[in-house]
């Protein structure tokens, strides 16, 4: 960072130059128990890993009272299905899950629509049933597996466009 004009300083200073350091470390390897060589494992019970996946939830609690609910249903369910919905979404692209990964989750379930489809709704409320709970990561799983990657690849708008005609699609059935 320069110095203001006004900083007093010497009229010949250090010069300094970058020198190499007398070591070169070895490279790192992983040799550690809980380091992984290569790529993240894939499989059940794993789900899809990035960077400050748990910034979902915070953006997820902002659209919340906007969230439209039955009389069955419960917004900590819904958040918590469609939560893991926009997690996998950004884990797609490399990155921290953004309100767009959240508002195309609550979307493609009918959660931001004030007169959902009933076969959607009769759907959602069946499988988003105690997602909410510490317990059912199972059903959490569920749900983020059921919506297709090809939905998950749509921009904000192109979802808004399908919903709610295709949203058979859009859910993966």
């Amino acid at each position: 960072m320069a110095a203001p004009k006004f900083t007093p300083t010497t009229a010949i200073g250090d010069v300094t130059s970058y020198r190499s350091p007398d070591v070169v470390p070895d490279p790192w390897t992983p040799d550690r128990p809980g380091d992984l060589a290569g790529r993240q494992p894939i499989g059940p019970r794993l789900g899809y890993q990035g960077p400050d996946q748990g910034y979902a939830l915070s953006l997820a609690n902002r659209l919340k009272p906007q969230l439209v609910l039955s009389d069955n249903e419960h917004a900590a369910d819904a958040v918590a299905g469609c939560t893991a919905v926009a997690m996998r979404r950004a884990s797609m692209y490399g990155r921290a899950p953004v309100i767009h990964d959240v508002r195309i989750a609550f979307t493609v379930w009918g959660f931001l629509d004030t007169a959902p489809p009933a076969e959607l709704v009769a759907l959602r409320v069946k499988m988003f049933e105690g997602a909410g709970d510490a317990h059912h990561y199972d059903t959490v799983r569920a749900i983020a597996e059921q919506v297709p990657e090809s939905t998950l690849r749509l921009s904000p708008d192109e979802v808004g466009r399908t919903y709610p005609e295709r949203w058979r699609s859009l859910v993966g059935i």
